[in-house]
Order: structure tokens, then C-alpha cells, then sequence
């Protein structure tokens, strides 16, 4: 995860926020960094946690958001909260899953029911377990929020069954579980930044991607990519991330607010969620966009052995079983 580029990207971060010390006392301002732009629903959610913490403290503490990429790329983002280049920042799942092998859970095909048992599983005593995997590598997990359902895209034709993406070049996170998963459905899976999907498909180095309504929509990437594949194959979650430097140089009650103004925002997170969801959808159907219902079984069965093999692993099957066992 400390790569070359990580180190200049956080040369480059310190600069563009400034590098006046960190100050123990009086007002603190907190660095949040996200790809997403101002308006989308995570981006809105750390605002609001802003907003809070300033009038809890009475100013004493608030947040500064880099939206839109400013920073960097979101896997950028994990080394820069580690190397306290920036103090917070909410990043995908699948950035997360080569590092921190319990996250696979979140990021394993058709695991969650629905989006309220995804919810079940984050509010619950798994969410809290896997809020606490990050400790021991110079972060602090604070909340997950909404990210799902996530679905294919693709500017070719519609896809309703697995057979339908072979020979298209769908774009992937950088997740072992998300490049094997699109391989198991048929397509040729292409890492890359979220960043750099509009472009790419614009110019067609790649066919397609599969995300959520929000991202897909304030991407605009719905603007090329016009036929939507309600696969519903992943309900990953999004982490939102503190530096466990900034955290353990908070004083205790400060540490305990943060944590509370943190599990706050999932309430909040999630209704701007909902409603953006609703939008997003109305919108790229009037802008063009066809919705296809896939053969979800035939899905699942594509998945199957992927699936099995990562639960071979004694650690991720039991946190399976338990998410399976909630109604």
C-alpha cells in the first residue's frame, strides 16, 4: 500500500493543504479527502459530521473536504490518512480488500440479501468487529456507509445473462475479489482509478464498469455507458477512515465525540443515499438509459465457485455464516 506514488501524492497533498503544524490545542480543522464530487451523498455525509462537530465543540472542531479527487486516486487515499497527509477520508471497499483480508467480506458476490440486510450486517456486532481491523495499520475505522446496491454498465448492448459479457473489457476496482469476480462472469476485467472510467470509456479502452446509481450518475458516465444491467451482484459498503495518528493525538473525549458524530452520519449518509438513488435512476432513464433485468440466478451460478473458494478460508466463512443466518 506505501508505493512511490502514494509518497509523492502525499508530497503533493501536504502541499496543496499547507504545512503549518498540527496544532494540539484551540481550533483544529480535520482534512477529509473523497473522489466524489460535492453533492454526492458520502461527500454530504462527512460535511454534515463538520458541521456537527463545530457546533458541539463551539468551533473548536470541524472538517476541510477535498472532493472531486483533488488529493489524489481513491487508493491514494488509504496512504495518505496513514501517513497523516490528510486526517480522514472515505474510500470503497475494494480498496481496502488486498490489505485488509476480513473486508473481502463486504465485497463477496451476492453475500447480502438486500440493501436492510447489509444494513443488519453493518449496524450489527460484524459491522462493529470490521470497523476495528484497521488499527494495527495506522488507521481508524470509523463508520461504513451506503454503497449498494452495485450493478454492470456497459456501452455496448444490453447484458442479461453472464454469456452476454464475454469479450467486453468491464473496469474494475483494484480488488482481487472484484477483477476474479467480473472474470467468472465472462468479461475481460480492467483495473483502474474510478477517476479515470469516463474517459475510458469515452474513447472505448474499456466497455464497460459496474457500480451504484450515485456514482454512476454524478460520474456522468451514464452519458456514454447508456445500458444498465440490474445485476445487484455486490453490496459493499464504503469505509470512512480516520490517521490512528490524528485519532490517538485527540483527547479521550474528543476521540469518543468524533466516534459519535461518526455513527451519526450513517443515519444521514443513508437517507441522502435513498434519496439520491431514487433521483439518479429517474434521471439517466430520461437521459437515454435502459434497464435490463438479468437471469439473476445464472449470475450466482457464475459466482458460485469464487465464492466457495474464498470461504475456504475458516475466518471469512464464519462471518459468512453469521450474515446468514440474520433474518
Amino acid at each position: 500500500m506505501l508505493t512511490r506514488r502514494t509518497l509523492g501524492v502525499a508530497g503533493l497533498a501536504s502541499l496543496a493543504i499547507g504545512c503549518t503544524p498540527r496544532a494540539q490545542s484551540g481550533p483544529r480543522v480535520f482534512t477529509a479527502a473523497d473522489v466524489h464530487p460535492d453533492g454526492h451523498p458520502v461527500v454530504d455525509a462527512v460535511r454534515w459530521m463538520s458541521d456537527e462537530l463545530n457546533r458541539r465543540t463551539e468551533g473548536r472542531l470541524s472538517l476541510n473536504i477535498y472532493p472531486s479527487g483533488q488529493l489524489g486516486a481513491e487508493d491514494d487515499s488509504i496512504g495518505l490518512a496513514r501517513f497523516q497527509a490528510v486526517d480522514m477520508c472515505r474510500v470503497a471497499v475494494a480498496a481496502l480488500n488486498n490489505a485488509f483480508p476480513e473486508t473481502r467480506l463486504w465485497a463477496l458476490p451476492y453475500v447480502f440479501r438486500s440493501v436492510e440486510h447489509m444494513r443488519a450486517t453493518v449496524d450489527g456486532d460484524i459491522g462493529h468487529a470490521l470497523l476495528n481491523v484497521f488499527a494495527g495499520r495506522g488507521l481508524v475505522g470509523l463508520a461504513y456507509y451506503d454503497a449498494a446496491p452495485r450493478c454492470l454498465y456497459n456501452v455496448r448492448h444490453p447484458v442479461m445473462e453472464p454469456g452476454q459479457l464475454r469479450g467486453l473489457k468491464i473496469r474494475a476496482p483494484n480488488s482481487d475479489i472484484f477483477l476474479e469476480m467480473l472474470a467468472a462472469m465472462g468479461a475481460n476485467p480492467t483495473p483502474l482509478s474510478f477517476g479515470g472510467v469516463f474517459s475510458a470509456l469515452q474513447t472505448h479502452l474499456i466497455d464497460g464498469a459496474e457500480n451504484n446509481w450515485p456514482s454512476y450518475q454524478s460520474s456522468r458516465q451514464y452519458e456514454v455507458a447508456k445500458f444498465w444491467s440490474d445485476s445487484q451482484h455486490c453490496f459493499s459498503p464504503d469505509a470512512l477512515l480516520m490517521s490512528k495518528d490524528t485519532f490517538d493525538a485527540l483527547s479521550a473525549a474528543d476521540q469518543e465525540l468524533l466516534r459519535d458524530v461518526a455513527r451519526q452520519s450513517v443515519a444521514v449518509q443513508r437517507r441522502l443515499w435513498d434519496e439520491r438513488s431514487a433521483t439518479a435512476q429517474v434521471e439517466v432513464v430520461a437521459a437515454g438509459v435502459e434497464i435490463a433485468q438479468v437471469n439473476r440466478p445464472a449470475f450466482e451460478a457464475s459466482v458460485q465457485p469464487l465464492l466457495e473458494r474464498y470461504l475456504r478460508d475458516p475466518v471469512l466463512r464464519g462471518l459468512y455464516e453469521r450474515v446468514q443466518a440474520l433474518a
